[in-house]
């Protein structure tokens, strides 16, 4: 197991978001961002079949400016240089979104001050870039660990386990599903995927669901990034789930 952290002395910190729109309907949204929602939805808009409304519900959670974080995914192995680690797993989640990455903030300032990798799939486009813009609205200073200004895109340490796919490409977007399936990892899916969360959080009480959804996708990467190194995947019993 410990080749796939010797390239670094840094800790790895897997993580994962979900996101839902900032209101449970865009009448509920200022006035002021109704207008700027307006404009964004005439530009993504595919079909004349939804709304204005309706594309808010759809598709709002995606973009930070119109969404907000409900849950973030942790996930680090501990005991490396055993013959059988463990992957250590939670959530932190909860409705109100400044509470919930200023826990993050004091987690991540807490256990690694100076040096962390980051890993996420499609992060660099989505997880990493969300969590930045929302920590900055709500004026929660940004980790210097976590983002550094002067980084340009490819400069920053954080790993994207859909880059890697990618080996270069820049045309297609590989969902993680996806890849699980080509690796022969378990899938997180088993009661909820990620088109059912807006609805699941605003119409169906599901925070907790959502957060197990997370954890789950939380282990999903993490086998994922031991296959791109060649290596077995976690056993049941390795890996630890903290309560929700």
């Amino acid at each position: 197991m410990n080749a796939a952290f010797q390239s670094s002395a840094k800790p790895l910190l897997f993580i994962d978001i979900e996101t839902v729109s900032g209101e449970s309907s865009l009448e509920l949204v200022s006035e002021r961002l109704q207008k700027e929602w307006l404009r964004k939805a005439s530009r993504i808009r595919t079909t004349e079949s939804f709304t204005d409304a309706e594309l808010y519900f759809d598709r709002a959670a995606v973009y930070a400016e119109f969404g907000k974080v409900i849950v973030i995914g942790l996930g680090f192995f501990h005991g490396e240089e055993a013959d059988e680690p463990t992957f250590r797993v939670r959530t932190i989640h909860g409705h109100d979104e400044a509470s919930v990455l200023r826990q993050f903030c004091t987690l991540v300032e807490k256990r690694y001050p100076r040096n962390l990798i980051l890993c996420a799939h499609n992060g660099r486009e989505f997880d990493y870039p969300y969590l930045c813009r929302r920590m900055m609205i709500h004026g929660i200073p940004i980790p210097r660990s976590f983002w550094n200004t002067h980084w340009k895109r490819y400069d920053s340490p954080h790993l994207d386990t859909m880059d890697y796919w990618k080996f270069g490409d820049f045309k297609n977007y590989t969902s993680l599903e996806l890849l699980a399936a080509l690796f022969g990892i378990p899938s997180s899916k088993g009661t909820l995927s990620g088109s059912e969360v807006n609805t699941s959080y605003y119409h169906q009480d599901g925070l907790l669901s959502i957060a197990q959804y997370c954890r789950e996708d939380v282990v999903v990467l993490a086998q994922l990034y031991l296959r791109y190194h060649q290596m077995s995947l976690l056993q049941e019993k390795q890996i630890i789930r903290l309560d929700l």
